[in-house]
């Protein structure tokens, strides 16, 4: 068994996103965020079952909401729980790309402890996106320093 394992191919992460008016959603994700289109599956009302998006060589598929099926999207749910990450060789262009198509922002762009400059947009169908760029490799032992310092002082700064 434990051969097995070994020589299968490791999985691959396919994000899958509702959002309400997926065609729509999928000429704004290549407008504002660079996204290309490989595909998509429509279904007699008019929705999408699928719209395969490429953002550089990673796959997002998106799909209208189907309530019927309990599919909703972030809008319906009042906000996301996460972020998808995009990482950019120009963060800053990116970024003033996003806003300019009506991207709002969650948390600026800014250099970051962690090696990157770094930011969070909510897209007009309620996804979060970081938007990301490497400016320096942190070393593991600053980083885990550089963290502790940032929240102990964030943290004695909210309280």
């Amino acid at each position: 068994m434990k051969e097995q394992r070994e020589q299968q191919r490791p999985a691959t992460l396919v994000p899958h996103l509702a959002v309400r008016d997926a065609g729509n959603a999928a000429e704004w994700y290549a407008r504002a965020l660079g996204a290309r289109e490989l595909g998509r599956i429509p279904v007699p009302d008019g929705r999408y079952l699928q719209i395969e998006l490429r953002f550089g060589e990673a796959a997002v598929m998106i799909a209208d909401e189907f309530p019927e099926f309990g599919v909703v999207s972030a809008l319906a749910l009042g906000g996301t729980y996460g972020a998808l990450i995009l990482k950019s060789t120009d963060a800053a262009a990116l970024w003033e790309q996003a806003l300019a198509c009506g991207a709002e922002v969650f948390h600026p762009i800014s250099d970051t402890f962690w090696g990157e400059r770094h930011g969070q947009v909510i897209d007009p169908f309620g996804h979060r996106w970081g938007i990301s760029q490497e400016l320096r490799r942190v070393p593991p032992d600053e980083l885990v320093h550089a963290a502790a310092e940032f929240f102990s002082t964030t943290s004695a700064s909210t309280a």
